[in-house]
Formats: structure tokens, C-alpha cells, sequence
């Protein structure tokens, strides 16, 4: 999987805040509507996506980045060190990264990947998580595609709401 694409990533701003929050919500909405119905489905409120996404831009953790088509923020990625226990501190984890969903397969994701795959580098990380819904092709294609591998012995059960997701950690390499 290499980049050839022309958007253009950079670190979200404050000002970024309420388009991620709001593009947020909309795509996870739309990323797991396979996965569960509407009424199975709660989102936080934009006002508590956004007092998170505020937080983290302002103190870098996680970090976060932008993706925009023109001057509009299409996608975000957010991603650190890994908070899964007893990792070693150069293990990196995508902690969310998200695309409108009329801009998937058109090389958005892969322009926040490289991005987030730089700035784990920057920080001293030799390897990179991110824990993807078992269920959703589309999120487990494109990080396999990335290059991550299943760690088979790491699936768990995760609460949405009332709902049960399994979900499965990827790992791979940042050389």
C-alpha cells in the first residue's frame, strides 16, 4: 500500500475541533451501521465528542491530524503510545481514524495513515496497534492492506451501549 495521493494532511488546529467531533459521529454512525441498528447505536453527544477532540489537540494526546479535500476537513486520525498494559513505550497505537464516507477508497485514509505512521516514528515507535471491530470488512481490509497483522489471541467483547462488539487488535512494524 504506498501514497500516491494529493490530499493534504496536517495537525488539527482548535479551530478543527467541531468538524472532527461532527465528522466523528456521522462516520461512525455510518461505519457501524452494518454492525448494529440505530436504536443499538449511542453516540455521544457532539459536545462530548468535542470537549475530547478539544482536549486532545490542545495537549497532543493523542496526537491528531487532519485530512482535507480543498480547505474542508474530510478525516481525521488520532494516535500516541499504546494504552493497551504492558506494552513496551515504543509500541504506538492508532487510537481512531476516520473518513467521510463518500471520500472511502479514494486514498483519504491512506494520507492520514502515512501521517499518523510518520509521527509515531518521530516519537521513538518501532510498532503500531489499533483495535478494529471484527465485523467490519472495510475497517480490517484497510489496515491489513496497511500492512497490520491480526494478533489472534487479542479479540475481546466491547460494550456499545447495548450492544457487544468484538474487536480485534492489528499490529504491525513502522519500518
Amino acid at each position: 500500500m504506498s501514497s500516491t495521493s494529493t490530499f493534504k494532511v496536517r495537525p488539527a488546529t482548535l479551530r478543527d475541533a467541531k468538524n472532527i467531533a461532527e465528522l466523528h459521529n456521522n462516520t461512525a454512525r455510518e461505519s457501524f451501521k452494518s454492525l448494529l441498528s440505530d436504536a443499538a447505536m449511542p453516540l455521544p453527544p457532539v459536545e462530548k465528542r468535542l470537549s475530547f477532540w478539544r482536549e486532545a489537540i490542545e495537549y497532543s494526546e493523542p496526537q491528531v491530524f487532519v485530512v482535507l479535500d480543498a480547505d474542508k476537513v474530510i478525516g481525521f486520525v488520532g494516535f500516541d503510545r499504546s494504552r493497551d498494559k504492558g506494552t513496551p513505550p515504543t509500541m504506538g497505537e492508532i487510537w481512531a481514524i476516520y473518513v467521510a464516507p463518500q471520500f472511502w477508497g479514494k486514498g483519504a485514509g491512506l494520507a492520514l495513515w502515512d501521517a499518523a505512521r510518520e509521527g509515531l516514528q518521530e516519537e521513538g515507535c518501532t510498532h503500531v496497534t489499533v483495535w478494529v471491530p471484527l465485523a467490519s470488512d472495510r475497517a480490517v481490509r484497510f489496515h491489513e492492506l496497511a500492512g497490520f497483522k491480526r494478533e489472534l489471541n487479542s479479540a475481546k467483547t466491547v460494550s456499545l451501549g447495548s450492544a457487544k462488539i468484538e474487536e480485534i487488535r492489528l499490529k504491525r512494524a513502522l519500518n
